[in-house]
């Protein structure tokens, strides 16, 4: 499958423009060291917002996405809550609130905000960037492996082999794309810093946007809903399910029957309430160290962060899905109509690379270049804010602190320089040995984070948790999570997720247990400061004893109501795309005017306070001499 010269000339132009803003942007980086990881709290949340849809708009979760929106059709809806999707809601509502009250730069300097400046609190900033950097190679590797393979089918090897100097093993093709692209990312991010980051972002949003529309309108125009009835089984077009999947693929396309028999979603039922359970534990840890975090705390003021978050929703569902749905329809025509398994069979391929195979077939040319600009733009956007959070944690959180605290401007520019390439050498090294995509995102959403959660929901909400019980519960479940990668199958990582919040639970709690308390100080300006709700109450006294204008958060059963209302108004902006596509009118009709009910209620019940309590709160700081 061969590019035609106009869509190659259109990512040249892309990939060029991408390093032209790098390079002019590297005086500013030079000039205004903070550029490197952040963007000195000066965009409004809806740049931040675009910038963070961009960067979840990637390449390989939409292989995957557009593979499952086929699968599973409807159904497909539920499985993106393995991040969980939902994690924004809960950010929207009042994590990014808390955490940007923080006032702080990166996760682990954080870390020194909750438990003060003692032997737990050194142990606890370790453990932070211990998993830090984990979580960027395992995401790294993630999207090397994503797009080596998919950049494979639009420049086949027999070509490009004419232009390099040695041979590579077919099997290793896709690593070298993989190598080739992820070189470009890191020399652009490592130029231009947040800044490049956030501006390529939006650019790149707008390409995704235009493309998702255009997609969506062409698929409709060669599906018609009876071609997508007589295809597709039973069940593929309801979002509701039972215990089981029920969807048959067997009579239709064995093969497919043979991949999701390899997944972990045919108990349905019991797949969504895991991922529930596991999701809203994994939400209310609040953001993972890496870019969601980093925007958040790029943000001018906490109401903005709030805003952020949930602008993230609104931005990235709708296009992203009328995408998706529309490169389903694409891959019914290609399976019914233009011979798609024969196609696919005859080269060896997989149901990953649906999403390559329909580009080249049915989106005209010229569309096509500027679509795969946009998705590389996608990958890059990922690829450069994880490589550029490492270096945040490096740098500042280690060699500032403990190696060369009196470091010039210049050698740390250099630092961050070496961080950003070994990171990238290590992740592809970890690359090689991956199978597919699926094996390390069931590891790093399954696994990994798994591990990170209990630790991480018990440092907002209870106060006699010290740094201690942070070590020791996030040592736990990494380490736990490192061996369960070797020894359970990659398909029943989500159900060991109990196992691994229950190992990582009693290691917090001993932990804990085996330290004093974080000193009172300490306790009192965080709880001032954050305003955090959960078992706060011995601390709550005693700053409302210093600061009798202080009140104690209790608005715990509101936030959780905004949060179950936000995720329903989350799974309305995934759903409306999708009936629209396959014009499903009654599906449709519902659909919208849930949204508008739910977006009425949050107004009301989460914007307006939002607004109410951010002017109380600044006013309060002011007084108190906080600000």
């Amino acid at each position: 499958m061969k590019l035609h010269i106009v869509d190659i000339l259109i990512i040249c132009a892309y990939l060029m423009v991408i390093v032209a803003i790098g390079l002019f942007l590297k005086r500013r980086r030079q000039r205004i060291w903070i550029l490197i990881f952040w963007v000195g709290k000066s965009l409004p949340f809806y740049m931040l917002g675009l910038s963070n849809a961009s960067g979840m708009f990637d390449i390989t979760g939409t292989m995957l996405m557009v593979y499952w929106a086929f699968a599973y059709g409807f159904k497909s809806l539920w499985i993106p809550w393995l991040w969980p999707v939902f994690n924004q809601i809960f950010l929207m509502v009042y994590l990014s609130v808390w955490l940007r009250r923080s006032n702080v730069l990166t996760g682990a300097e954080w870390i020194k905000t909750r438990f003060g400046q003692g032997r737990g609190a050194t142990l606890s900033h370790t453990i932070v960037i211990v998993f830090a950097l984990l979580s960027v190679l395992g995401f790294l590797s993630y999207g090397f492996i994503g797009i080596g393979k998919f950049m494979e089918i639009f420049f086949p090897w027999e070509v490009v082999s004419q232009y390099v100097p040695w041979d590579i093993p077919v099997q290793y093709v896709p690593h070298f794309y993989g190598i080739f692209f992820t070189a470009i990312a890191t020399f652009y991010v490592m130029l231009g810093g947040m800044l490049s980051i956030v501006w390529t972002d939006v650019v790149q949003f707008l390409i995704m946007t235009v493309a998702g529309v255009v997609i969506a309108i062409i698929g409709m125009n060669m599906v018609a809903p009876e071609m997508i009835r007589e295809f597709v089984p039973a069940g593929w077009e309801s979002p509701f399910f039972g215990w089981t999947l029920d969807i048959d693929w067997s009579e239709r396309m064995s093969l497919l029957t043979e991949r999701m028999a390899d997944e972990p979603y045919s108990l349905m039922g019991v797949f969504v309430m895991m991922a529930l359970l596991k999701g809203i534990f994994m939400s209310m840890a609040g953001p993972a160290p890496n870019y969601d975090m980093q925007k958040i705390l790029s943000c001018k003021s906490p109401k903005e962060a709030a805003l952020m978050s949930g602008s993230v929703s609104v931005i990235l569902l709708i296009p992203r899905y009328l995408m998706i749905m529309g490169f389903a329809l694409l891959a019914i025509y290609f399976f019914k109509v233009d011979g798609g398994l024969e196609q696919m069979t005859a080269v060896h391929t997989d149901f990953e690379t649906i999403l390559p195979h329909l580009i080249t077939k049915y989106v005209p040319v010229g569309l096509a270049g500027l679509l795969l600009a946009g998705l590389l733009s996608a990958f890059m956007s990922t690829f450069a804010s994880t490589v550029n959070a490492a270096p945040a944690y490096v740098v500042n959180d280690i060699y500032l602190k403990y190696i060369n605290p009196r470091a010039s401007v210049r050698t740390q520019i250099r630092a961050s320089y070496l961080v950003s390439v070994l990171v990238v050498v290590i992740s592809t090294v970890m690359g090689f040995f991956l199978k597919d995509i699926n094996e390390i995102f069931q590891w790093i959403v399954g696994a990994l984070f798994g591990g990170y959660i209990a630790a991480n929901v018990l440092k907002w909400h209870w106060w006699r948790f010290n740094g201690e019980g942070y070590f020791w519960g996030m040592t736990s479940g990494v380490v736990a999570a490192i061996v369960m990668k070797f020894t359970v199958p990659d398909s029943l990582v989500l159900y060991f997720f109990p196992v691994l919040f229950g190992i990582s639970l009693v290691g917090c709690i001993v932990g804990t247990y085996s330290a004093p308390p974080t000193d009172e100080e300490t306790l009192v300006n965080f709880y001032i400061r954050v305003r955090p709700w959960g078992w706060w109450k011995p601390v709550a006294a005693k700053a409302v004893a210093r600061y009798p204008q202080v009140t104690r958060n209790r608005h715990f059963k509101r936030d959780m109501f905004n949060v179950a209302i936000g995720i329903v108004w989350q799974c309305c902006l995934t759903i409306v795309p999708m009936y629209l596509v396959v014009r499903g009118t009654g599906g449709l009709i519902a659909s919208v005017l849930l949204l508008v009910v739910t977006t009425v209620v949050l107004k009301y019940t989460w914007y307006r306070p939002l607004c109410r309590e951010e002017k109380e709160y600044d006013e309060l700081m002011k007084r108190i001499g906080m600000d």
